[in-house]
């Protein structure tokens, strides 16, 4: 049976792969709007699902409902709360980004302080990319597949070290070729049709673990059995102990998933690549109302799997594993290949996305702004691949490091804590002063590494605060007020007019308002339906 898995698992993968040479084979990836932006060319159902899948990975798939397995239905936080920032990006921040014609956030950070300013943050991303971000979706991405495709039986490898570096590797060096000679249109349209697989897939996934728990009556009864067995896993209200309370909904846990969705060179990279303002929105809000359905593939399986595994069979499973085990479990062998084949594709997507960008960040931001001035677009590419290169081999070294930490998701969200905060506050700045001078945004972004750095350095600090989303919040504020306070003492003489670029229509989508309202009812109603606030007592 497993060949029939590596059959449907290949035979996926290559279709993908021969659908998006086809699609792109005549796009011009020598110039930078070309390579970087896909000539700007991207309509509303390709950044929904190149947005889509550049976030669903393994990170996801594996780490949310490895959290999920332990804590329950709380931690779909980070799927609900995304909205909120999506719709924030569609109606306030993606106007104002393609008005400025930006290729990356660092430029426009260049044109309403000054280019020390965009180097800081440039340095900042490459950073935070090649020790946080890359690293994790490789290691989560190898232990996804390890476990759905049972790579160490297709292999013969016993040994789980030498199967994660292999693993770690192989993806690596398969997304770096997507990323680094397709552009970001040959990226876009693979996670595409990927992401129309990992949809499908994920909620079969959900339907078919339900259905087993539900012992031949079906999967709304095996819905029933779970929420009368474990109720509190049920409860959309997290316990000051769990790893997203409640309360930090509204401070570290939005203010993340702000940066994430509307600041994120990896994420924004898409949109900013939109023919228009309209289809940008549209695709946007598209990605808002699939996200909706992300707690019925990312976090419910978790919770079966506790449920499968634990509860009833008294096995002992790490949280890490629980994903793979329940898709090894429930899904026929045929169809294991063709989801592993999806899960390869949100693994490379994700891994080439922010390889994509971190190109684009040191071709744009650092080679042409302060390593050779003037230099042609044709350089800029190429200096950008060669560096994408570096980054690559740096990362899949790096990922293997990882193995051990239980709680990966949560270790993701904290770690990029790191950068989210004080980016999203110097952006926020930005867009909404006029006199704050670039002085005020370098103490942003340095101090707030700084800042954010010390919560999780002494925990006692941040614990101080009521935990570390709370911390993060309370950075945030004192960020903002320190910049605003350094505007006021020290103010640019005259005030910063936006010019318009004129790179693309920026006439809006007549209904994003309604759209957007829309999605804001869903997610409150969507708590209130699992709410049981007895546990903040």
């Amino acid at each position: 049976m497993w060949l029939l898995s590596l059959g449907s698992f290949l035979f996926f993968t290559i279709l993908v792969g021969a659908a998006t040479w086809w699609l792109t084979r005549n796009d011009d990836t020598g110039s930078d709007t070309g390579f970087f932006l896909g000539g700007r060319s991207l309509s509303f159902p390709v950044i929904a699902g190149s947005l889509l899948l550049t976030n669903l990975s393994t990170e996801q798939l594996v780490g949310l409902n490895g959290d999920s397995f332990r804590y329950g239905l709380s931690v779909m936080c980070w799927e609900v709360v995304a909205v909120v920032a999506l719709v924030a990006m569609a109606l306030f921040f993606l106007p104002k980004f393609l008005k400025s014609g930006i290729t990356t956030v660092s430029q426009l950070l260049a044109m309403r302080f000054d280019k020390w300013t965009q180097l800081v943050c440039d340095l900042i991303f490459l950073l935070a990319y090649v020790t946080i971000l890359l690293p994790t979706i490789l290691y989560t991405g190898a232990q996804g597949l390890n476990n759905i495709l049972d790579v160490s039986k297709l292999t013969g490898i016993s040994n789980p070290s030498v199967l994660l570096w292999g693993t770690v590797w192989l993806i690596g060096i398969i997304g770096s070729i997507y990323a680094l000679f397709g552009g970001l249109r040959s990226v876009a349209i693979s996670d595409t049709l990927n992401g129309i697989g990992l949809l499908t897939g994920g909620l079969l996934i959900t339907y078919l673990g339900l259905s087993m728990v539900g012992e031949g009556q079906g999967a709304w009864h095996g819905l029933a059995i779970m929420k009368q067995a474990m109720p509190t896993k049920f409860n959309s209200i997290g316990a000051p102990d769990d790893p997203a309370p409640f309360g930090s909904l509204f401070t570290g846990i939005l203010l993340i998933n702000i940066f994430y969705w509307c600041t994120n060179q990896q994420i924004i990279q898409r949109t900013l690549g939109a023919k228009s303002l309209a289809e940008g929105q549209k695709g946007v809000l598209l990605t808002g109302l699939l996200k909706l359905l992300g707690p019925c593939f990312l976090v419910l399986p978790g919770m079966i799997a506790f449920y499968w595994f634990t509860m009833k069979h008294g096995m002992t499973i790490k949280p890490v594993d629980a994903y793979g085990m329940l898709v090894h479990t429930v899904m026929p062998s045929w169809m294991a290949g063709f989801f592993a084949a999806v899960v390869a594709g949100a693994i490379l997507s994700s891994f080439d996305s922010v390889l994509n960008s971190a190109s684009t960040i040191f071709g744009i931001g650092i080679y042409r702004t302060v390593i050779k001035p003037g230099c042609s677009s044709k350089e800029t590419v190429k200096a950008g691949q060669y560096f994408g290169w570096v980054m690559a081999l740096a990362a899949m070294t790096i990922a293997p490091f990882l193995a051990g930490n239980d709680s990966i998701f949560t270790y993701f969200q904290k770690m990029n804590g790191l950068y989210n905060i004080p980016i999203v506050a110097v952006v926020c700045v930005a867009l909404l002063t006029k006199r704050v001078p670039a002085i005020a945004a370098k103490f942003g972004l340095i101090a707030g590494i700084a800042l954010t750095g010390a919560g999780l350095l002494f925990p006692r600090l941040s614990d101080a605060c009521g935990g570390n989303w709370h911390y993060l919040g309370i950075v945030f504020v004192v960020l903002v007020t320190a910049m605003l306070a350094i505007g006021i003492i020290a103010p640019n003489k005259t005030p910063w007019k936006q010019e318009n670029s004129g790179a693309v229509d920026l006439v809006p989508w007549r209904h994003a308002w309604a759209a957007g309202a829309a999605l804001l009812a869903v997610v409150f109603a969507i708590y209130w339906l699992f709410a049981d606030f007895s546990v903040l007592k």
